[in-house]
């Protein structure tokens, strides 16, 4: 069992950055996702990495302006999330697994989220 505690949501304006943290513990896995869910709407994939490697993979609406990386010996993934806009308001989680990919479906263990708001 992976637990994964997420940290570092809140309020933030138009323009402004956050930096979102996800603490793993207790297993093994490969691939770390971020993905984030508005008010009625489906929950939307956001950025992926491998945890070992460099490769990562971003959402078009998110690209240029989001970046995931994480600390190995920390055990912990960050999303950095800058110029961020209103549509970006959503509750996010990070993810684990072993599939690459941007379904929902493929990942194994969800953190409980973090709410993100920014203003206009």
């Amino acid at each position: 069992q992976v637990q994964l505690i997420e940290s570092g949501g809140g309020l933030v304006q138009a323009g402004g950055s956050l930096r979102l943290s996800c603490a793993a513990s207790g297993g093994t896995f490969s691939i770390m996702g971020w993905f984030r869910q508005a008010p009625g709407k489906e929950r939307e994939f956001v950025a992926v990495a491998r945890w070992s490697g460099t490769s990562t993979a971003y959402a078009d609406s998110v690209k240029g302006r989001f970046t995931i990386s994480r600390d190995n010996a920390k055990n912990t993934a960050y999303l950095q999330m800058n110029n961020l806009k209103p549509e970006d308001t959503a509750v996010y989680y990070c993810a684990v697994g072993n599939q690459w990919t941007v379904r929902t479906t493929g990942y194994d263990y969800w953190g409980q989220g973090t709410q993100v708001t920014v203003s206009s």
